[in-house]
């Protein structure tokens, strides 16, 4: 069938709490959309899970067959290229036909972390070295698994039968995987074999077709770069903010910067970079703090009627979001939360408007560890559309909030990869065009002094100063 808009492709975003995928031509235009939602397993703080047959196997199917079946409907045609996003690191084990037999681990999750001797202090980590000892309780917990997999290899076998990941993907995985292939003797030394590992795709490459049609596929790819590839944070000063189950902030520099406890990154737009890393003051964070919460409006219709921003701004506490440890710069999982200026007058509009507001500290304090000027925010993920939340980030940072117009950005960024892996596009440069801006969030100046006063307690409370 002749598609009237021309090739369609499909991006798979394979998220901590949904499973989001995309069909867009190529003007970026999305022509349909699914959403699949799943569980998010942590009983406590160091426990971050998925199941992983729901998450990564059957969520992706749904998904994907979901769009397919509405782009039948609308006279749309057949599917160019597929390509799936996902977090990273994550693993779990496989049986013959790709079907995972344990939970699926995800970042910061327990079993993680560097083992240490009995008695000795727990080892601040580099995520990067996760998969390591992921692999390794992988290895012990189901010994003669057929493979040994992150979600984006789980999701493209499922998809593909092929257990695929790209290129970049491969950051993730340590001393697994360097200088272009599977490190044999890493492997051996955990009691795992090449034939147990993904097959490696380069980034933006097909890895082939799925089963009887000409759709190609490309490995699974991290969804923090797919979203930032369409989100048009292009120009030093630029502050790209993915508002995710984890908070992620990358300033756009056209300088190297080396800060210790923070990354640094090449951008895909050439002489840019990126600066900055994690947070886990995403929305795990805030929708366990709304939920704690009684009396709040919830986001929606009747919400976005009312005044962005509720209560008195001078009586809002400063709120520290470990509740899972940090990530970025502290890399510390044995952080708690703190509630600091509790007052008789608190109310629940000053607790939400207290857990926004975090966010936007953490934002400020990677926008002044990186020391370039800043000039906007770009908002990216499924919590760009809360306004309360760009509200309190806008004033915490002084920055307008360019709020991207579809929050599905790494299913969006994914299906620009599938169509680089189809032959449609020859630079991935050329995903800009993709950009656009839904709306912008300014700050309020009475609001802002307030809050941008209580980012300096945040951030004495924070260091320990």
């Amino acid at each position: 069938m002749t598609n009237p808009r021309g090739p369609i492709t499909v991006g798979v975003d394979i998220g901590t709490t949904s499973v989001k995928a995309l069909a867009v031509d190529g003007d970026g235009q999305v022509v349909a959309r699914s959403r699949i939602s799943h569980h998010i397993v942590s009983p406590e703080p160091d426990v971050l899970r998925h199941d992983a047959k729901r998450a990564w196997r059957a969520g992706p199917r749904r998904a994907y067959a979901e769009v397919t079946e509405q782009l039948t409907a609308s006279g749309n045609g057949e599917v160019a290229g597929v390509a799936v996003a996902s977090m990273v690191p994550s693993l779990t084990a496989v049986n013959r036909r790709g079907v995972p037999q344990l939970p699926g681990l995800l970042y910061g999750d327990k079993e993680g972390r560097p083992v240490v001797a009995e008695g000795e202090p727990a080892l601040a980590h580099d995520a990067m070295f996760e998969t390591e000892s992921f692999l390794r309780w992988a290895v012990t917990e189901a010994p003669d698994a057929a493979g040994y997999w992150p979600c984006q290899a789980v999701a493209t076998h499922a998809l593909a039968g092929v257990p695929a990941i790209d290129s970049g993907v491969t950051v993730s995985l340590g001393a697994l995987h360097s200088w272009g292939k599977w490190n044999t003797e890493a492997l051996a030394s955990i009691g795992a074999s090449v034939a147990q590992m993904p097959t490696v795709v380069p980034m933006c490459e097909a890895g082939g077709t799925l089963p009887g049609s000409d759709t190609v596929f490309c490995g699974g790819s991290i969804d923090a770069l797919c979203d930032q590839v369409v989100s048009g944070a292009t120009e030093p000063g630029d502050v790209l903010v993915i508002f995710g189950a984890t908070l992620i902030v990358w300033v756009v520099t056209d300088e190297w910067l080396q800060v210790p406890d923070f990354i640094s990154y090449p951008h895909t737009t050439p002489d840019r970079f990126l600066f900055g890393g994690p947070s886990n003051a995403g929305a795990l964070f805030v929708d366990w703090a709304r939920n704690l919460l009684r009396g709040v409006p919830r986001p929606g219709p009747d919400r976005e009627k009312l005044d962005a921003r509720l209560g008195d701004p001078t009586r809002v506490p400063v709120w520290l979001p470990y509740v899972r440890g940090e990530r970025t710069p502290f890399n510390d999982h044995t952080l708690r939360s703190q509630i600091h200026g509790l007052d008789i007058g608190s109310d629940a509009a000053s607790f939400e408007r207290a857990a926004f507001e975090a966010s936007g500290f953490v934002v400020q304090r990677i926008i002044r560890a990186s020391g370039v000027q800043p000039r906007r925010i770009v908002a990216s993920g499924g919590g760009s559309r809360v306004t309360a939340w760009m509200a309190a980030v806008a004033d915490a940072t002084g920055l307008p909030v360019d709020a991207v117009a579809v929050p599905e950005g790494a299913a969006r960024g994914a299906g620009f990869f599938a169509r680089m892996g189809a032959g449609l596009e020859t630079s991935l440069n050329d995903s800009n065009r993709w950009a656009s801006v839904g709306r912008t969030i300014e700050p309020d100046p009475l609001w802002s002094a307030a809050t941008q006063a209580r980012y300096q307690h945040f951030y004495e409370l924070g260091t320990g100063s």
